[in-house]
């Protein structure tokens, strides 16, 4: 076997290893070197925020929104490096639903190491409890479609987790307790949870990287614009795609527009302050 060192992927090839394009790359998982304890550690110095995106409307939303980004890929969608304010981004794409959220978010914590994590995103919301378009900062998630019949398996207790959050919010947000379950929120689903939960505000993905990152000791912010209104006799955006897309492209807009802010205000936080 030839002591040569692992010639880097072709696509690779004329990026320094050390440089945020290289190692931004999912190849750069699989390319092993002498000298990779002080890339990972060039890595992890590097990597101050990563910005979780889970529905396909989202991420276009988001893509949409920088000029011609460079795209990888990884195991569970696309992603890239850009800047929001004077910070330099990891902008992930997870994936609808719960299975999808929980591998993602654990993917993005194991490889790229971030210090912090945001998940930006839609939710629907109860009509008459908050607005078309508010953002919602949530500091617990629930699961709420864990139904155990047999056994003594954790309940959804087990699946309830609580976010630290900032003293002060930086821009307009309202804080609640956020429901997440592998089902949209529709007048029949809200009849079913309302004298459990009687929620405001509910959407898919959330409660999963809420408790993944919770395992792992990463600091995490959400933040979920709500796209569309429910009520006990009509889901305004059921049956109608093209409208949750247009809401979607809004909301996306001002949650990336706040995003500096937001990253200011966790920064700040884990100083003390």
């Amino acid at each position: 076997m030839s002591d040569a060192p692992p010639r880097p992927p072709r696509h690779l090839g004329s990026l320094e290893p050390t440089s945020p394009e290289y190692l931004g790359s999912k190849s750069f998982i699989l390319f092993i070197t002498s000298d990779t304890s002080a890339i990972l550690s060039r890595m992890i110095k590097y990597l101050k925020f990563a910005v979780l995106v889970s529905a396909n409307a989202e991420w276009a939303a988001v893509k949409s929104a920088f000029p011609a980004p460079s795209v990888e890929r990884s195991p569970y969608g696309e992603y890239f490096f850009n800047h929001a304010g004077e910070e330099r981004v990891l902008f992930f794409h997870g994936g609808l639903g719960k299975v999808a959220a929980a591998a993602s978010t654990q993917y993005v914590i194991d490889h790229l190491r971030p210090a912090y994590l945001i998940n930006i995103g839609t939710c629907g919301g109860v009509a008459g409890r908050i607005g078309r378009f508010d953002v919602v900062v949530p500091d617990k998630l629930v699961i709420y479609d864990i139904y155990n019949a047999i056994g003594d398996d954790p309940d959804e207790g087990y699946y309830v987790t609580d976010l630290d959050l900032p003293a002060h919010f930086p821009t307009p947000a309202i804080r609640t307790t956020l429901y997440s379950a592998d089902r949209d929120l529709t007048p029949a689903t809200l009849r079913d949870i309302e004298d459990r939960y009687h929620p405001t505000a509910v959407d898919w993905e959330s409660g999963a990287i809420a408790w993944v990152t919770k395992r792992n000791g990463t600091p995490l912010l959400i933040m979920r614009g709500v796209s569309d209104l429910v009520s006990f006799e009509r889901g305004e955006a059921e049956g109608n795609g093209a409208l949750w897309v247009e809401n979607t492209r809004r909301v996306m807009v001002v949650l990336l527009t706040n995003l500096p802010k937001w990253m200011a205000a966790m920064t700040l936080m884990a100083a003390g302050h």
